[in-house]
Formats: structure tokens, sequence, C-alpha cells
């Protein structure tokens, strides 16, 4: 079935508004629409001539002059003041020679209105007076007895550039108005855009930190039984194997949960699981316990009382990532990932000075120097893709940490320990629980 696309055509009403609220050069057919304003001035004045009401009709000269001086309308757009002043240069011999006062009338005033509605301020008071002394002086000599008549062509001209100049404004604040609309529909789309970029990094750490944490768990635990199994096939500990497969099993538990919590979050379900809560402190003996199934000797210290929920998230995935790097870089006597001798991990948690503090420290491996001159080192907390990387692909590790923590406001360093054994991940969290 072919669809068909009906164009709503705008209201008479919408169009004369749109016509009046556009500025008339940069209207659609502009010359056309002046020729035939023209021609209905050139109308209107001969009926205006023929008639005979103010004054006596024009004789041959007369008529010369009044046709040609609605001619320059056709270009009042383009060339506001020479149009004017060609039809002033019409109509002043025209009103000299004493013909039909009233004729001449509707060209000088479009032509008045045009200078008015098109110009500045200054330029339409210098037009006004250069057009109305003029006028004055040529009544004044032709009727010298018509105060009366003096008075009205002042207020007559004087009322059509003042008519101008308020539809210039009126087209000015409409423009600005309309700017104004397309500037903040920018500003909207804009901000979604920003929004949507925010959202997609935050959803990009969530994954990162879930799926780097527990892969990486799950690796060192399936090399444990891999190495328990190669280590001596003909007695086989069952135990050992069966602990470290029931590590992975509940890794990949663990796993699955935060990641459903992850996309109920996403999905707004707004569902009353307590899984639905946004990580934080009270999760932090949970990871110490998973990177010791794993082979890590941690030390956790939490002194800390309620943070709010942002800054207790956020401290919590920076100790998530900082002990997944220790664990898994930061094996010893070249042993794979820290089977050799497992990494000691000391982990500090305390607020101070209206902030939440951590300080993550490991004995790990030790500091390499890359050929480049950049340090770096196989692993440790904080490990995130730098040089000396042992050849690996760059990580986020370092840069996801400090995105948490600028996320409400903190800061993080993360980099080789002074005395060289290992690697120390520090961050300041403020909370303002005291301002």
């Amino acid at each position: 079935m072919q669809e068909t696309t009906t164009t709503v055509r705008p209201r008479r009403g919408e169009r004369i508004m749109a016509a009046i609220n556009r500025d008339p050069r940069t209207a659609p057919h502009g010359t056309r629409n002046d020729v035939m304003l023209a021609a209905a001035t050139t109308a209107l004045a001969t009926a205006l001539a023929l008639l005979g009401v103010d004054g006596p009709r024009p004789d041959a000269l007369g008529w010369t002059l009044l046709l040609t001086a609605n001619v320059p309308l056709a270009w009042r757009r383009r060339r506001p003041v020479p149009a004017l002043l060609a039809v002033v240069v019409c109509v002043v011999p025209y009103h000299a020679l004493d013909n039909n006062h009233a004729a001449p009338v509707p060209a000088t005033l479009v032509a008045l209105y045009t200078v008015a509605a098109t110009g500045t301020v200054r330029r339409t008071l210098i037009t006004g007076c250069a057009v109305l002394g003029p006028a004055l002086i040529i009544n004044a000599l032709t009727n010298p007895d018509e105060a009366l008549e003096l008075l009205r062509i002042s207020g007559w001209i004087i009322a059509v550039l003042f008519c101008g100049i308020d539809v210039r404004y009126y087209r000015r604040y409409v423009a600005a108005i309309v700017e104004r609309a397309e500037r903040a529909e920018r500003t909207r789309e804009e901000e979604a855009r920003r929004r949507v970029a925010e959202e997609r990094l935050r959803i990009a750490r969530d994954l990162h930190d879930l799926l780097a944490h527990t892969i990486t768990l799950i690796g060192v635990q399936t090399s444990v039984a891999a190495h328990v199994l190669a280590a001596d096939p003909d007695r086989l500990d069952r135990a050992a194997v069966a602990k470290a497969l029931d590590d992975i099993a509940g890794t990949c538990r663990s796993a699955r949960g935060e990641l459903r919590t992850t996309l109920e979050v996403l999905r707004d379900l707004g569902t009353p699981d307590a899984r639905g809560s946004l990580p934080g402190l009270h999760g932090l003996p949970d990871l110490a316990e998973t990177a010791r199934a794993a082979g890590a000797r941690v030390e956790l210290t939490v002194r800390s009382g309620e943070v709010p929920p942002a800054v207790g998230a956020a401290a919590y995935r920076i100790v998530q990532e900082a002990l997944t790097n220790a664990v898994r870089h930061g094996g010893r006597d070249g042993g794979p990932d820290g089977l050799t001798a497992g990494v000691g991990v000391r982990v500090r948690v305390y607020e101070e000075q209206d902030a939440l503090r951590l300080r993550v420290t490991d004995d790990g491996a030790g500091v390499d120097t890359g050929g480049d001159g950049g340090v770096g080192r196989g692993g440790g907390a904080g490990h995130g893709g730098r040089a000396g990387d042992g050849g690996g692909a760059p990580g986020f590790g370092i840069v996801g940490m400090r995105e948490r923590a600028r996320s409400v406001g903190g800061s993080l360093e993360a980099g080789p320990r002074d005395d060289g054994k290992g690697f120390e991940v520090s961050a300041v969290l403020p909370h303002g629980k005291d301002r």
C-alpha cells in the first residue's frame, strides 16, 4: 500500500503574520510584489486624480510626473532611499504646479514607510526632516492661509515614519525571540547529546568494573585449578580442585547478580529488591573476601560512617578496580597471575576533613623502566595499561578510577610506592556531610 504525504498549508492569518514579521529585504518574490504594489499605487493615484477631490486634474506634465513617481516603488526593497528620492523628485514639481495634491500621496507614504521600516532611526529622522521641510515650504507657498493643511501633512508624514520604526522594532523583537528559541533548541540538543555521552561513559565504567573484576578473578581461580591438576597428577588434590571450582561458581553467581543490578538500573525498573541499590562501603568486605579467594592477602580497614550513595559507590568501584589489578598483575617471582607468591594488599578507608579517603597499597611486582624512559610495572593496585605492561593492550583501570573520583568532585593519584616495592592508589572523595 503506497503511503501519501499531505502538506498542510498555513492559514491565511498565519501567512499574513509571517509576512509582517519577515524582513522585507529577505522576503521571497520581493521584486514581483513591489512591481504589483507600484501598479496598485499607480491605479489609486490615477483614480484620485480623476476624481479631483483635492485640486484640479493634472495636465499632461502633471500626469507624466504623477505616473513616473510610482515607478521607483518597484525597487523600494533593494534601494529604499534612492527610491524615495526618485519619488520626491517627481512629486515636488507636481505639487509646485498646483495639481491634485491627493494623487501622489500613496506613493509618497509607501516610500517613506519603506525607508523607516528598513533603516536606522537616525536615517529615518533625517529622511523625515528632508521630506517634511520641502513639503511644508511648498504647501506654504501654494496655500499660505491653510495652517490646518500644514498640520495634516506633517501628521501624516510623522505617523508613517513612526509606523515604519515600530514595525522595524517589532520585527527585530520577533527575530530575537526566534533566535533565542533556536538557540535554546540547539542547547537542548547539545545537552541531550552530552547526557547520552555521559550515560554511555557511565555504562562503560560499570561494565568495565564488573566484567574486568569478575573475569580476572575467574582467570586466577582457573589458573589455580590448572596448577593443582598439573602439579602432581598421580596425587591429585581433589579438595583443592573442588574449592577452586566452587570459588569460580561463587564468583559467577556474584557477577550475575551485579550484572542484573546494573541492567535494572539502566532500565529504571524501580524494583524494591535490595540488589537494585548502589554498591557502597558495606560491600567492601565481600570484595576483600573475593580477592582472598583468588590468593591475595588482603588487609581491610574501614573507619567511616554513612556517606552519600554516590560517594559510597565511587569508593566501592575504586577499591574493586585496585584489588582486581593487584590480583591480576601483582604476582612475584615470575609466577602466573600471582600463584608463586600471593600479593599482599592493604586497603584503608577513613573519613577526614569532610571527605572519604582511600589508600590501596600492595607489595606486588616492582617497578620497571620502559625503553622509552616511561615508568611502568608488571601490575599492582592501579594498573591501567601504562608503559611496561608486559606488552599487553592498553587498559582503562586508572582512567576509570579517576573518572569515578571526579564524578563526585574528588581526585585520585596512582603510581609506584616510594620504596619501589609495589603500587599505591590514593583517592579523596568529598562528601560534605558537615557543611
